[in-house]
C-alpha cells in the first residue's frame, strides 16, 4: 500500500532525481514545451511550480534562491526577464500537461507534453474566440427587466427619433464608444 507517500521517486536516488527535474525545468523553461512521461511530468509539475511563483517577485533573494535550484544562468535570465511577465497576473497554474495518444515504443510509457500555459498560442485563440461567441440563456431573465426599463424611455424618444433625418459624420471625424450607460452629453463635458 503507497498510504501517505507523496512523492513519485521515479526509480531514482534523490540526487539524481533532484538533477534530472531541474534538467528539466531549465528546459521547460526555455523551450516553453517537452515531450515526457506522465510520471515525470506531475513530478516536473510539482517541481516547477513553486519556482515560477518565486519568479513573480524580481528581487535578489528571489533569484539566488531559484539560481541554488536550477543552476543554470540562461534558464534564469529567461525565467525572469521573459516569463514573469507572462504570469504576472496569474494566481497559479502555470504548467498544462496534455497526454499524448501514442507511447513510447520501448517500453510503451505513456507520454505527453508538458508546457507553459500561457505560450500555446493556439489554445490561447481559441479561447479568445470562444470567450467572445459565448452567451447563456440563464441570464436571459436579467436582461428582460433591463430591457423594460430602457424601452420606456426609448418609445418616448421614437416621435423624436423619426421626425429628424439621418446625416452620416464625415470619414475623418473620429468617433467613440460610450460605456455604462454615459450619454454624449456627459462625454462631451468630460
Amino acid at each position: 500500500m503507497r498510504h501517505g507517500k507523496t512523492i513519485n521517486h521515479l526509480g531514482r536516488t534523490a540526487s539524481h532525481r533532484n538533477a534530472m527535474l531541474s534538467n528539466m525545468a531549465s528546459s521547460l523553461i526555455v523551450s516553453k514545451r517537452i515531450t515526457t512521461t506522465v510520471a515525470k511530468a506531475k513530478a516536473l509539475r510539482k517541481f516547477i511550480e513553486p519556482l515560477l511563483t518565486k519568479a513573480k517577485s524580481d528581487t535578489t533573494h528571489s533569484r539566488r534562491t531559484v539560481f541554488s535550484t536550477l543552476q543554470n544562468k540562461e534558464s534564469i535570465k529567461e525565467l525572469f526577464d521573459v516569463v514573469a511577465g507572462k504570469i504576472a497576473n496569474r494566481p497559479g497554474g502555470y504548467t498544462r500537461i496534455i497526454k499524448l495518444s501514442d507511447s513510447r515504443l520501448g517500453d510503451n510509457a505513456e507520454m505527453c507534453v508538458i508546457e507553459l500555459v500561457d505560450y500555446n498560442e493556439a489554445l490561447l485563440e481559441a479561447k479568445s474566440a470562444g470567450e467572445a461567441k459565448t452567451t447563456t440563456r440563464r441570464s436571459r431573465g436579467k436582461k428582460k427587466a433591463t430591457t423594460t426599463e430602457a424601452a420606456a424611455p426609448a418609445a418616448e424618444a421614437a416621435p423624436a427619433a423619426a421626425a429628424t433625418t439621418e446625416v452620416s459624420a464625415p470619414e475623418d471625424t473620429a468617433t467613440e464608444t460610450l460605456h455604462n450607460d454615459e450619454t454624449r452629453e456627459e462625454k462631451a463635458a468630460e
